[in-house]
Order: structure tokens, then sequence, then C-alpha cells
């Protein structure tokens, strides 16, 4: 699946010759740079062949309502998977009572399988993957009704472990084919399946480990560091396109289960007050707020940027409002967070500016 990557490589490129056209016919209308006939004709037969090259081997958008319809087609074929993946658990609510229970079990073992085939079919035949991502849904979904069904059938206590399957399953998926939807899916369950082992580790049911938001800051750290290595491959055998969900998968983790702690300090294992606890929630949040833009910055890390920045406003709305809303008029309280804004937006212009001048 190396064409997955140099598909992404080749629109890159694509766009930047879009770009380049467009820029020159500027500078000849401006009277900047005029080519002579034959150079231009030249150039433009290279620019041509080129992009006819590229949109024969990796199937690239070369115009900007090309790119439109691949969004639609993504969100299309998300939306498909979606669909099937319910149709089959609805489906096999029907039909379940009537089987036999080796023929359950055989369904059970065979779907994944099934679809798993379909998707490896599907892959080998289009180049886009759109085809490939839908069925990859529906291998997952049917591999976590896989484990649900067969524990009910056999009367098995659930465990932790089935998260710990279904992120191995998927994490395969997305790793084999290059697809980033079934990337995501593994990564929430792989930080579900730690923070129920840190729940456990405490001496909590693991079920129980969505109501201590402390039990998902190992697994936001452990994918923040897994990112740095993502998004900075060694050699050709990387997956670059991988870091931006390590990214957004990692913060939102981090940044989520920050900003409940630093509301409701007495749902955390910290054995201090509650106000205390939230305020050492909220310097840790402005922190790694502060934090995550920098490095974001000097990365180039676009995601990092803007989900650290959003949560950095989110961190510091939430302080005024409960610092001014209850003694503070409501209209007052407004203008005040609106010229604040404005404050706000003209620091971010001047640090604009400066990243700008420090690039050229």
């Amino acid at each position: 699946m190396i064409e997955a990557a140099g598909k992404r490589d080749a629109q890159r490129r694509v766009d930047r010759i879009r770009a380049f056209r467009e820029e020159l016919a500027e500078l000849e209308r401006e009277g900047a740079l005029l080519l002579p006939a034959a150079q231009k004709a030249s150039l433009d037969a290279h620019l041509d062949a080129t992009l006819a090259a590229l949109t024969a081997e990796f199937d690239v958008d070369t115009t900007e309502t090309q790119k439109q319809f691949s969004w639609g087609m993504r969100i299309a074929s998300t939306l498909g998977g979606v669909a099937l993946c319910a149709a089959v658990v609805l489906f096999f609510h029907r039909i379940w009572g009537f089987l036999t229970t080796p023929l359950q079990v055989a369904v059970l073992i065979l779907t994944p399988l099934l679809a798993l085939a379909a998707t490896e079919f599907a892959a080998r035949r289009e180049r886009t993957l759109y085809y490939a991502s839908l069925l990859s849904l529906v291998a997952l979904g049917a591999c976590v009704l896989n484990l649900n069904v067969l524990g009910t059938i056999f009367n098995l206590t659930p465990g932790r472990g089935a998260l710990l399957v279904w992120s191995a399953f998927a994490l395969a998926l997305a790793y084999a084919y290059r697809l980033r939807l079934p990337l995501a899916a593994g990564l929430v369950c792989l930080v579900g399946f730690i923070a129920a082992s840190f729940a456990s580790l405490w001496g909590w049911h693991w079920l129980s480990f969505p109501q201590r938001p402390e039990n998902f800051l190992i697994g936001g750290v452990l994918l923040a560091a897994a990112a740095l290595t993502t998004v900075n491959p060694i050699g050709k055998r990387g997956y670059r396109e991988f870091g931006p969900v390590y990214q957004m998968i990692a913060l939102l983790t981090l940044f989520l289960a920050i900003l409940i702690l630093s509301e409701k300090g007495q749902i955390s294992y910290l054995p201090w007050s509650e106000h205390m606890v939230e305020g050492i929630y909220q310097v840790m949040g402005f922190a790694v707020a502060g934090i995550t833009v920098w490095l974001g910055i000097r990365a180039g890390f676009s995601i990092a940027v803007n989900l650290g920045a959003g949560f950095f406003l989110i961190l510091l709305y939430l302080r005024f409002y409960h610092w001014w809303w209850d003694w503070m008029p409501g209209h007052f309280f407004f203008l005040v967070i609106g010229l604040i804004s404005l404050g706000l937006l003209a620091v971010f212009r001047k640090l604009r500016a400066r990243m700008a001048g420090a690039a050229w």
C-alpha cells in the first residue's frame, strides 16, 4: 500500500503546480514576468505531462471541483461504512433466534473474515481506497460484534481485553492499507484499554474508567509521544499521513480530561480539596495548551497549534465566567469578553506577522 503515501505526495505536487500556474498568470497580467512564447509552450507542455502522469498513476485531483467531489466521496464512504455496520447488526438481530449455536458461532467468525477479504479485494483494485475504507469499517464493526455476541452466547464475563483486541484489529487494518478511519478507531480503543487498566490498578471495576478522567491522561501522553515519531518517519517506510490522526486523538484525550478535572475536582484521584484540585488542573491546562502551541509552531504541526489555541481560549473564557458572571451585569460581561477577544486577535496577528518575517 505504498501508493497511498505516494498519492498524498503527488496531490501536494499537483497543488503546487496549480498554484504556480495561477501566480505565473498573475505576474503576466501585471507585466512583471513575460516568458517567450516558445519557453511558455515548453513549460506548459512539461506541466501538462506531469499532471497527466500523476493523474494516471495516483488518480489525484487536478482542479478545485475534483477536490470538492473527493471530500464528498470521503464523507459518503464513512457514512456508508457506518450504515453497513448498522445493517449487519440489525440483520443478525432479526434472524439470530432462528440459528443454532454452532451456526451462530460460524457466522460470527466468518463475517469479519469476509469483510476483511472484501477490503483486500477493493484495495487491490482501487487506488483511492474509498471502497476499502468503507469495507474496513464493516470489518471492524463485525469484529466488535463478534466478541460481544460470543461473550453473550457462552456467558463470559466482559473484560477490558476486548478493547485491546478491537484496537489491534483496527490498527492492523490501518497500517496494512494506510486508512485513517480505522487508525482513529484503533487509537480510541487503545486509549480506552489503557484507561480501564489504570482504573483497575486503583481498585475500581474496569467498566468505571470513564468516571475518572485521570485514567485517560496516560494514554493521551503515550499517543502524543507516538505522534512525534509518526510525523517524523525514518526513510520511506514512515506513515506521514498518520501524524495528524495521532496528534488529534492524543490532544483531544489530554485536553478533555484536563478540562473536566478543572471543572469537577471531586472526581479526581488526588486526595486534596476540590478547589485545590481544580486549581492544579487549571494551571496544568494553560501550561499544556501553551506548550502545545509552542511545539506545534516549531515543528509545523497545524493541528497541534489549532487545538492548543482553542483549548487555551476555552479555559480562559471558563475562568472569566467563574470569576465575573455572578456579580457582573450580563451586557457588561459580554462587552468585556468581546474586548478581550479583540485584544487576543491583535496579539495573534502580531505573532503571525513575526512568524512570517522569520520564515522570510
